[in-house]
Order: structure tokens, then sequence, then C-alpha cells
């Protein structure tokens, strides 16, 4: 695939990124895409390599590398070397319903697993993907599919993240009748709410849904199923219903005070009262939990954590210390973690690139966790630290490792503990002990009526790539109750 010697002839080259200093001063994405004849060469660089581990999803040592989609990453990167759009666009879709939410928030489990990483550096498969979808739809190609026959069969899709979209998109191409319900205001997720703006803008998810609203699917926003409509609402007037409520049970720390605390908040509420108040009123009303001038520390060292740390620099505030429970990665591969086995290297993000930048250093402290908050009038003004040894394979404290910190605003962004459980239990959708829906193993039906569950809320807290698998497995499997059989 590609140029047969292009791997040899250019080097990786990806988007450009705008510098830390200029692009913390708004809240807009920040990459700037490769022009249409450098976007060809590393198309070329895509070689012909026998058995592409990229697009095969491959668990080594109890992590995935490769793309979940299966992605035919080989061919639609050969066409994007020729300059064949649209022709790389159908090769694109067949698998992937959003290349341009997974072009722009996916961490590129394929790059992980490409062949020329083995002794170079791997095709830039996730700026490929994302100039390839942008492209098409810049250049009209994104238009309306609408189904020359329905089936007559209903379906309602409880939740609009990425595994509810893709759910309602390839159930609505089949030719059911689609009705999704999202109890926020918007539709997305935690892709509209959890996300930043500058990671992933939110009218590119306004644009997909403008795409399928004309395509025939119905999106009901502000209608909180359990508590607005019934689950027997929903059993009798649809045929089959999708529970794609993601993993949203936020965790706590384990510290005396943390609910009752001002100043503590969950990274997931401190996300969306930003988002919320950028998209209506650039946050002029102020209203959102502001971080300005303010000590911040955040708990928690995943994606998360990092788009806390990056848009309270936004805000303006005086600093912001991260604090992660486990060691750091080595700098380095490790030649016990060969390829195609995920890296576990250290990786500076985005926002600790940002505070490097405005603050002079990293921001990360690793194997330290929160032992106490210290509050003053039931107002946080900081908290005392303590080191934490893996030794022995277990963690404990380290004796007199105790520091004071100063913080005005802690932000929890310590994962999550499964699904809100009100929406499950209307459905008498049995939990696990993850606090994830209960089905079959490799399956979505939940017990045997007509209920299903896909995404975060089935597979537990997971990527949006994973997400958007679940519900094309999980629309396969409904397609199938449906119709007695199935083509998708």
């Amino acid at each position: 695939m590609g140029k047969p010697t292009g791997f040899l002839e250019y080097t990786r080259c990806e988007d450009e990124t705008v510098p830390a200093k200029e692009r913390i001063k708004n809240y807009s994405e920040f990459h700037r895409a490769l022009d249409a004849e450098k976007r060809k060469e590393q198309g070329a660089r895509c070689m012909n390599c026998g058995v592409p581990m990229c697009q095969s999803a491959i668990s080594l040592k109890g992590m995935v590398t490769g793309c979940p989609l299966h992605n035919l990453i080989p061919e639609w990167n050969d066409e994007i070397y020729r300059g064949h759009i649209a022709h790389a666009l159908s090769r694109l879709l067949k698998t992937s319903n959003f290349p341009e939410f997974t072009g722009r928030v996916c961490p590129a489990l394929c790059e992980k697993a490409c062949i020329c990483g083995l002794d170079s550096e791997p095709v830039t498969v996730h700026n490929n993907e994302l100039y390839l979808i942008e492209s098409a739809f810049s250049q009209g190609l994104m238009t309306p599919r609408i189904p020359k026959v329905r089936s007559g069969k209903k379906v309602a899709v409880v939740g609009s993240g990425p595994s509810g979209l893709a759910v309602a998109d390839q159930l609505n191409h089949r030719g059911h009748s689609v009705t999704v319900y999202e109890r926020d205001d918007r539709i997305g997720g935690l892709m509209m709410y959890g996300i930043p703006n500058m990671k992933l803008d939110k009218s590119v998810i306004e644009r997909r849904r403008k795409l399928m609203e004309e395509e025939g699917i119905i999106f009901l926003t502000g209608v909180n199923v359990g508590v607005d409509v019934s689950a027997e609402e929903l059993l009798s007037g649809y045929d089959a219903v999708a529970l794609c409520c993601g993993a949203k049970k936020a965790r706590s720390l384990a510290v005396d005070g943390i609910d009752k605390t001002e100043g503590v908040h969950f990274a997931v509420d401190f996300l969306k009262s930003t988002t919320k108040s950028l998209l209506e009123s650039g946050l002029e009303e102020g209203t959102y939990i502001s971080a300005k001038d303010k000590r911040v520390v955040i708990v928690g060292g995943g994606d998360t954590g990092h788009d806390c740390q990056a848009t309270c620099i936004r805000h303006g505030c005086s600093s912001a210390v991260q604090l992660e429970m486990m060691p750091a990665p080595p700098g380095e591969r490790d030649p016990g973690n060969p390829w195609p086995e995920w890296p576990n290297v250290l990786k500076t993000d985005y926002g600790q690139q940002e505070a490097i930048a405005l603050f002079g250093k990293d921001p990360r402290v690793y194997e330290t966790t929160v032992k106490e908050l210290i509050t003053e009038g039931g107002r946080l003004k900081g908290i005392r630290t303590v080191r934490l040894d893996f030794s022995g394979g277990k963690m404990s404290e380290v004796p007199g490792s105790e520091e004071e910190l100063g913080c005005d605003l802690l932000i929890i962004a310590a994962g999550f503990t499964g699904c809100e459980e009100y929406t499950a239990q209307a459905f008498k959708a049995e939990l696990t002990r993850r606090g994830i829906v209960m089905t079959e193993e490799g399956r979505y039906r939940v017990g045997t009526g007509k209920v299903f569950s896909a995404g975060d809320m089935h597979r537990g807290q997971s990527l949006v790539v994973w997400a958007i698998a679940e519900g094309r497995d999980c629309a396969r499997e409904i397609d199938e109750y449906l119709m007695g059989y199935t083509n998708m």
C-alpha cells in the first residue's frame, strides 16, 4: 500500500501545533493541518507490510494495540497518497462512524501497532484520518445517506455519547426508525461536556447531529429517562431499547470532609461548567467553576486530569499541581516492553506542556495523594499530601512524608466507578461489581427482553473508539433481534 519506498523516503511529520503560550489565550483547537501534498507523503509512508497490525486490536499483557474498529488503514492511506479522497472516504466509513471524533481525541492505538514503529517512527494514522474526514466535509462528500426502505421497527437509544450515536447511526442506515434520548441540553455525552473545546470543538458534534437528523434520526434533548420518561413508556413504545448512558459515577477520595468542603469539585462537573458557559456566553455570564487566580491541585494523571490542567491555565490560575498515585513511567521504552505492546513510557500531554511553558516546571507529582484537607470556615485553604510506596506488591504511606500545599481549588479526576444506577434500575438491568450493566460475555442484550446496553455503561470507563466499536456491535445484535437475521 502507498508508495513501496515511501517509508524509506519520507520521515514522520505531524500536524503543526500552536505554541503553548499562544494557544492558552483561547479555547480553540490548536493543531494546524498539513497541506495536501505533505499529507500525501505521510500516506505514502504506509508500507505493504503484509500483516497490518494497525487494524488488528490485539491484547498483549492486558493492553490493546491496533484499532478496535478494525479500520482498513493501509487501504485508505494508499488512496490518500494517490489523491483519491472519495475512494479513501468510502473505505474509512465502512468501519468508522465518526472519524471526526476519533481523529481528534483517540490516543491512536493504531499507531502503537504500526510496523514502521518497530525501528523508526509510525505512520501518522491519526492525523491522516482527521485530514480525510475534514477534506470530505469541506469537499461536500459528506451528504445525507437516507435509507430507501424502512423496516417499520422503532428503536430508542438512551444516551447520546459515542456509543449511543454509533447504535443510532448503524440502525438508522439499516432502515430502522431511531429516537435518541439525552438528559443534557446538547448531544455528545462526555464528548460534549467532558472533553474541552480546544481538544474537540463542539461545532464538530453539532455538524454530525445535523447530518444524522437529515438522515432521519430524532434527537430529544433535556429528557432524563427514568425521571422525565419512564422505562415502561419506552418499552411499550419501541421494539428495542439501547442503554448507552456512560459510566459517569465519579470516584471520590477517602478523605474526611471531601464532600462538604467549598472548593472541591469532580473533574466532570468542572469541565462541564466551563464548556456550557463557553457555548452559551463565551464565559461572560460567570457561573462556571473558575480557577482564575487560584492555587489548583488536580488529583489524577489520566486524560481528564490533563484536560483540567489545560482548562485551569486558560482560566488564569496562579498555579496548578497534578498529583498521581502511581510511579512515573520510564522516559524510554523498556526492553521488556517491546513492539507491538502498548508503550509504557512517560508522555507529556498538552496540559503539562502548557504548564511547563507558563510556570517553568512540570506540574506532575508522582506517588503522592491527598491525606487531609486544610479548611477555614468550611472553605478549602490547602491540602496535606503523603508519599506512597509500592514496594512489596502493595501500596502504603511513607512515614514522615507529609507535606502541606496551598490549595484554593481541588479537582478530583480519579476516574469513574460505573454508571449512575437509576436508569439501569428503571429497566431492571442488573449491575456487576464494577457498577456496569451485566450481560453475557461478549454480548449486549440485557436478560431475555428487548433491552440492550453498550459503551461505558456496559464496558466501563474507556476510550471513545471503544465506545463506537461497542455501539456498532450492539447495533448488530439489536438488528438480529428485530429481524431474525442481520447483514450488518
